[in-house]
């Protein structure tokens, strides 16, 4: 499944925090916060990614490279000027084709089931597929209101409390397909939120809104920042490859003595019915049918049958 990454933003609300870095590499514990996205991505099956770049690519470029050590095949679309965020998707054009792909920003942490989000719109039709996640505080996103069908029907950008009648936003994370592209004019300023989802509203064309379940945290503030470095802390999140389990150890083999090679016993057929007695607490194997047992100086047992006696070279005797 094939994807693309927004990660053109500078964050001047995070300047603090980033200094002269692009937003996507600011690091979360350590880990750039878009590493941990394409960790997300590559886990859950998207192994062919372009990422949409702008302020200082190069940083990108560095890190990623060809997206190999990272399990990916990735490209890159550089533009010189901000476009819009439908702009920038439409300069990937190449590389989604005619296929349904998936667009997510590269400076917000999440851990949702993009693989399902993907296989709805893929069941739906629709033209775009909506993530949206309930915000206790969603003054500062973008509102989706949807009818009982999951349908997309009207958004309240950046509302005022009194325009608060749902608490399910937008995320920034889509499933288009390659019909809703073909609404974004070329060379022009276009975004999704404000341009694109109304005129695919006002056209008829079907979007989709898919409540999703787990974590998700736009890190454009220092605030949501230091959250976001938290709930990482506290496993609120996990964006990281599972880490491969070792081969358990396997138990070393106990070391046998050797045992000690059989005596050939030329006799051995003949005594394939050897019967077992105790003999001065001695268990002694010997052919049935004797009638007493003796012992000579040497300590050999010795057995008779009738008038004839055997002095077995073949015994079994232990203590």
């Amino acid at each position: 499944m094939k994807a693309v990454i927004l990660a053109g933003g500078e964050g001047t609300r995070l300047k603090s925090v980033t200094g002269d870095l692009p937003k996507p590499m600011v690091r979360i514990l350590g880990v750039p916060v878009m590493e941990r996205i394409v960790h997300l991505l590559v886990r859950q099956g998207f192994g062919e990614l372009c990422a949409a770049l702008c302020y200082r690519p190069e940083v990108i470029q560095s890190h990623f490279g060809d997206g190999s050590a990272f399990g990916a095949h990735m490209e890159y679309r550089v533009q010189s000027d901000p476009i819009g965020t439908a702009g920038s998707v439409l300069q990937c054009r190449d590389f989604y084709r005619d296929e349904n792909f998936l667009v997510m920003s590269g400076d917000a942490m999440c851990d949702f089931d993009l693989a399902a989000l993907m296989e709805k719109h893929r069941s739906a039709g629709a033209a775009v597929t909506m993530a949206l996640h309930p915000n206790a505080e969603p003054l500062q996103y973008g509102l989706v209101l949807l009818d009982r069908n999951s349908r997309v029907r009207h958004f309240v950008e950046k509302p005022d409390w009194p325009q608060v009648v749902t608490n399910l936003v937008s995320t920034g994370i889509y499933v288009l397909s390659p019909r809703a592209m073909g609404y974004v004019p070329e060379g022009q300023n276009f975004d999704f939120a404000k341009h694109l989802f109304p005129l695919l509203l006002h056209s008829g064309e079907t979007i989709l809104g898919v409540p999703m379940e787990g974590y998700w945290q736009d890190i454009g503030t220092p605030r949501a920042f230091y959250q976001c470095c938290l709930d990482v802390l506290d496993g609120r999140i996990r964006t990281e490859p599972p880490a491969a389990e070792e081969p358990a150890a396997e138990p070393e083999e106990e070391e046998l003595p050797e045992a000690e090679p059989e005596l050939e016993d030329e006799y051995a057929d003949e005594y394939a019915d050897v019967e077992r007695i105790q003999v001065d607490g001695y268990t002694v194997g010997v052919l049935p049918g004797y009638t007493s047992v003796t012992q000579d100086e040497f300590g050999n047992y010795q057995f008779y049958y009738g008038s004839s006696f055997l002095r077995l070279r073949y015994v079994d005797v232990s203590q």
